[in-house]
């Protein structure tokens, strides 16, 4: 009998970690090894095995960054060994602390049959279930080179991030090729011992569950002999079977388990190796579906499976039979697992679209839920989309990661800005990574906010970004904690069941309004404009190509470009995902994010220019053909006139709606609006204002803000240069300001008839670790700044009276942040930034709002250059805005019309009419009808009634589903009666 609690379990730890688990590969042979080393980029498996390989010692230094080595294994399976299981055991030189962020291969048969991946957690291979004896072993060995960047905190810059600028030095040293024989008694108690160790280590420290726990192990060791631990296993087994045994509670928590495996679509790795690392985790993962029943996996990102099909089709059709087994889960409807704050509404209706109609056409399913564990918050206009969708329950995890306030639920209701709710559930033990661990079910049995009323919370199972997913460890232990008392229960099952059996048990559950802020990863708005500003160009090209082209069918009948824009939007929509469109990868992946999305906005132009040209026909007119109104006309005359004078303070614009003073230093120091007499810059102040702060996170480079950054800030005041000139009727201002080793080209000019100062920002940036920020101190009192956001704007107060608005200060916009009083308002547009910050002043003159917004960052970690070189950012100062007023000056800034000549003046396909009804997109149906789908919005928030007209001929019009299914009572005709930012998609039957 043992009573001391820690040494049992100090026993047991080092049992366990020096002998039995050693234990469970006994004998072993090595293999004979021969490599071929590649060149350049990868090659298709089939080539690879037919290379010339050269034999190869162990150990071995291999792997230059990035590169990739073909392995060639070959021996004969021992004679003594007949009737054993026999497996190859393989270290590629790696380190057990961490997975997904280094080397990896992918194992492939003689024939080419891809077996399953190696990586830290998973280093061996299936060769005989029931071995013959003497028979031969031949496998080759993909193994990729991947430099470990993501080592310890802090991140250290690195030149490894790049193929281009890392080192040509090998990385990697094999340690052992071998074959050996699999204990399978052993590997069982050593899964009955873990289990029991972990369990015993949350529970009570004298409970009575706990003290037999720690007997039963002592028990259990006592028995077995450490030099005959294969012949003593199973006595070992024996003394814990009865604890084994014992029931969970009938109250215990429920934990809805699915395999998982998050792969990010590029992060600390190039594409092209997401796609090599989305083959081997779907080897690993179909060959475990099949050694176990009773498992079942989920993958999300529609795009994940279109690489499989093209990329590696040996792998994709074992994925393919083991989906309709329904046993390989497609989850979540969305081409990747995107940004949700950033993405254009058109984009993410595109996200659903796109993967929803490849799981469709590929497995003949739908999926019915959104599954976005690792996102930096999310959109409040997220909720409407996924129910017009037809989504029935949204899952993320990363509200988890908040640095200062605790979210107070995990199952709840989320409504959006339109009112619209979808039903929600964060897992409570605060991973998509689990292990199943006993303080992971702790920790969601624990915490789980909603236990008065529900029992049941997810947990996605499995090593991501290559680590390999779900493990045969882990499905042992998920065995064992089926029905296991002082343990939540644990159950595989598709979360489809778990969402359906959490409303059944919460059919009132609480709501949370607006959106779900993460309070951490706030630069992820600024970081790597280059791929932002490149993306939000390519949007709006994409929409307007899409207008155009379906111009161009209905009226010339020209053949409508649907394949080559579905490409087009495809690679836009990866480009979204969540590390790549936030900022947040290495160097490689943004080079090529700029290159490939340049490549799709020089495209989608192309087929706008084509269309133009087609409908406009001969002549030398000049037509203005405008995307927002979906047609053209000749050009209209601006009326009015601009005039530029130099003063004792400045410059003066002015036109018949605003005068504008700039001073000497390139300053707004005055900016009225004529109408009211309104100014809009507070007094003493100067907007326009270049502010510099040292940016310098505590850990997360590329990711974080923090607040602290506020402490130190310069001001940009002196100009090197400020020239004014007046250029075909607009007044032009130009101040160049240098600071250390960057430049500001700044052109502030007014044109008439316009209540917008236009500020066009060249910027030559090569600072390290600093924030350029853009202030405008305004004469306005404002609670609430409105800032754009998919399909309408979302409204957050200016004041930070709780410690969740304290925390919002770095926030998201789209194209405008208005800022007003009731009467008044200044609105900032922009064409490519998306972080702004708010802060409030009280002086005697009355209350200061001063926004800002958030141009460049630098900084060296994942990518040691970001940002560096040259910007273009294009803003507008509007003076006296309103929420139309700014939408409609952030759509014209980007989508401007463009001037075309021909004869042929061209009427739009359809015009709305109603007031802050907007048109979103108008386009033919995805299903080749040749019928127009035309989306709108109200983008007010107000309730309005409005008309659509149609320019064509047609049988019917009815409301679809935002990705185009038909719905069961549509509403049918031309009239349009739209809730606050409600979004309508009719189709429109030729």
């Amino acid at each position: 009998m043992h009573d001391d609690t820690s040494l049992t379990v100090g026993r047991v730890k080092r049992v366990l970690d020096e002998r039995i688990r050693p234990a469970i590969h006994s004998a072993s042979a090595p293999l004979a090894v021969e490599l071929h080393e590649l060149p350049g980029e990868p090659i298709p498996p089939v080539e690879a095995l037919a290379l010339e390989y050269s034999p190869a010692s162990v150990p071995r230094m291999w792997g230059p960054a990035w590169s990739t080595t073909w392995f060639r294994v070959t021996g004969r399976v021992p004679q003594e060994w007949a009737g054993r299981r026999v497996e190859a055991v393989i270290d590629l030189g790696f380190d057990t602390s961490m997975t997904g962020f280094q080397c990896e291969a992918l194992a492939y048969r003689a024939d080419g049959t891809p077996v399953k991946s190696i990586n830290p957690r998973n280093q061996w291979l299936p060769i005989a279930a029931a071995a013959k004896g003497d028979e031969p072993v031949e496998l080759y060995l993909e193994a990729a080179a991947n430099p470990v960047l993501l080592d310890h905190h802090p991140f250290l810059p690195t030149r490894q991030g790049d193929i281009r600028t890392s080192s040509p030095e090998p990385l990697y040293r094999i340690r052992r090729i071998d074959l050996a024989v699999f204990e399978p008694e052993i590997f069982e108690l050593s899964l009955d011992l873990e289990v029991l160790f972990e369990l015993q280590a949350q529970l009570p420290a004298t409970s009575p569950r706990r003290m037999r726990i720690l007997q039963a192990m002592d028990d259990a060791l006592d028995v077995l002999d450490l030099h005959g631990i294969a012949e003593t296993a199973s006595d070992a087994r024996a003394q814990l079977a009865d604890v084994l045994a014992a029931p969970a509670e009938t109250s215990a928590h429920r934990i809805s388990a699915i395999g998982h495996a998050h792969i990010d679509s590029a992060w600390l790795w190039p594409v092209r190796e997401t796609i090599r690392k989305v083959a081997r985790t779907t080897s690993s993962m179909t060959a475990l579906l099949d050694e176990q029943p009773e498992f079942q996996y989920g993958m999300s990102s529609a795009q994940q499976y279109a690489w499989l099909k093209e990329h590696r089709p040996e792998v994709y059709a074992r994925v393919k039979a083991a989906v309709a087994e329904g046993r390989f889960l497609p989850l979540g409807g969305m081409w990747v697992e995107s940004d949700t704050v950033m993405p254009s509404g058109e984009s993410l209706v595109r996200q659903f679209q796109y993967g929803q109609r490849f799981f469709e056409s590929e497995f003949g399913i739908r999926s019915k839920g959104v599954w976005l564990p690792d996102s930096f918050g999310y959109s409040p206009a997220l909720p409407q989309l996924m129910r017009r969708a037809g989504f029935e329950w949204f899952f993320t995890q990363k509200i988890s990661w908040n640095q200062q306030n605790v979210f107070p639920h995990h199952t709840f209701l989320w409504e959006g800005i339109d009112g619209s709710r979808v039903f929600t559930h964060f897992p409570s033990m605060d991973t998509y990574n689990s292990r199943l661990s006993g303080a992971e079910l702790a920790k969601a049995s624990r915490q789980f906010k909603e236990n008065r009323f529900s029992s049941r919370s997810i947990a996605p199972v499995g090593w991501g970004d290559g680590g390999g997913g779900t493990t045969r460890e882990m499905t042992g232990k998920a065995a064992r904690l089926a029905d296991l008392e002082g343990s939540a229960r644990v159950v595989w099952e598709h979360p489809d069941v778990f969402f359906d059996a959490a409303r059944a048990e919460l059919p009132s559950p609480a709501v949370w309004v607006g959106e779900l802020y993460l309070e951490l990863h706030r630069g992820t708005l600024t970081s790597q404009h280059a791929t932002k500003a490149l993306h939000r160009r390519a949007e709006h090209a994409l929409v307007e190509a899409e207008v155009w082209a379906a111009t161009d069918a209905v009226r010339t009948g020209t053949e409508y470009p649907q394949a080559q824009l579905d490409r087009l939007w495809q690679t836009v929509l990866l480009h979204e995902f969540h590390d790549i469109l936030p900022g947040t990868s290495i160097a490689w992946v943004h080079r090529e994010a700029v290159e490939v999305l340049r490549g799709v906005l020089d495209e989608a132009r192309s087929l706008s220019d084509a269309a133009r040209r087609s409908l406009a026909g001969g002549g030398e007119r000049e037509l203005i053909f405008d995307p927002t109104t979906g047609g053209s006309c000749a050009p209209a005359l601006v009326e009015g006139s601009v005039t530029l004078t130099e003063e004792a303070g400045g410059y003066r614009l002015e036109n018949d709606l605003v005068s504008v003073l700039v001073s000497p230093d390139g300053l707004i120091v005055s900016a009225v609006d004529r109408t009211t007499g309104r100014e809009a810059v507070a007094p003493g102040r100067a907007a326009n204002l270049f502010q510099l702060h040292q940016d310098f996170p505590n850990k997360w480079d590329a990711w974080d803000i923090d607040r602290y950054y506020l402490g130190s800030v310069t001001d940009l005041i002196e100009a090197a240069s400020v020239s004014a000139s007046v250029v075909e009727g607009v007044a032009v201002i130009t101040a160049t300001r240098r600071f250390s080793e960057s430049t500001i080209v700044q052109t502030i000019s007014l044109s008439p008839g316009s209540r917008t100062v236009a500020l066009h920002n060249d910027i030559d940036w090569h600072e390290t670790e600093k924030l350029l920020k853009l202030a405008f101190p305004l004469d306005v009192q404002a609670t609430h700044t409105e800032a754009e956001t998919q399909f309408g704007y979302q409204a957050r107060v200016t004041h930070t009276n709780t410690s969740w608005e304290a925390a919002k200060f770095e926030t998201s916009m789209h194209r405008f942040v208005l800022v007003r009083e009731q009467d008044f308002g200044v609105a900032l547009v922009n064409d490519s930034i998306y972080g702004y910050d708010t802060s409030r002043e009280v002086a005697d003159e009355g209350v200061t709002t001063t926004v800002r917004l958030s141009m460049l960052r630098a900084p060296r970690f994942p990518d040691p250059d970001t940002d560096h070189g040259r910007h273009e950012i294009r803003l507008g100062f509007v003076i006296g805005a309103d929420a139309a007023t700014a939408t409609a000056e952030g759509i014209a800034l980007n989508a401007p019309p463009t001037v075309v000549r021909g004869e042929r003046e061209v009427a739009p396909l359809v015009t709305v009419a109603g007031s802050g009804i907007v048109v979103s997109g108008v386009k033919l149906a995805a299903d080749g009808s040749g019928d127009v789908i035309v989306r709108v919005y109200e983008s007010l928030g107000r309730r309005v009634s409005g008309e659509l007209s149609v320019g064509f001929e047609y049988r019917e019009v009815r409301e679809v589903s935002l990705i185009e299914d038909e719905l069961e009572a549509p509403r049918r005709g031309t009239a349009l009666s739209l809730r606050p930012f409600e979004v309508r998609t009719v189709r429109i039957v030729r």
